[in-house]
């Protein structure tokens, strides 16, 4: 169990396991994951670190775009991001780049889910570990993430 399911479980939400195996030379993880689980990529939504420099924050955007680092800037209220590097991706939250959940993170940190995930009666995050996914609604994952908002920061 990581402590993405762990917590999940804990806070009695509603959710499922979908596992696979993973490549060890992919290093589009969502899309792997889309593809081997026969998802729709628009529901299969990749966990992203951004810091501004003096604190860190996690934005949640489908595999199939990418994040508009200025629109999340402004969802989070500063001036500038700059996308977070592997090591400190990895220290602030507990996981390996490639499973890096938005739930059960080592450190709590405030959360923004593109708005299209509003839209989705269930979207796939990752579990903890490359090859694990989980499925639960769009409302549940902003219950066990840290001060989440909606907001349009994704681009395709």
């Amino acid at each position: 169990m990581t402590p993405a399911i762990n917590l999940l479980k804990k806070q009695k939400i509603s959710f499922s396991i979908h596992e696979y195996e993973h490549d060890h030379n992919c290093t589009n993880f969502g899309e792997e994951a889309a593809q081997k689980l026969g998802l729709d990529p628009a529901c299969v939504f990749k966990t992203l670190l951004v810091s501004d420099d003096k604190q860190f924050f996690v934005a949640i955007v489908p595999v199939i775009g990418t994040l508009n680092l200025k629109r999340a800037a402004s969802a989070f209220n500063v001036k500038k991001l700059r996308m977070a590097d592997i090591k400190e991706a990895e220290r602030l939250t507990g996981y390996l780049v490639g499973g890096i959940s938005p739930i059960g993170q080592k450190k709590s940190l405030i959360t923004c889910i593109d708005q299209s995930a509003k839209g989705i009666n269930k979207i796939y995050v990752s579990g903890g570990q490359r090859g694990l996914d989980i499925g639960l609604s769009p409302n549940h994952l902003s219950l066990v993430c840290r001060n989440t908002i909606f907001a349009d920061i994704g681009e395709n």
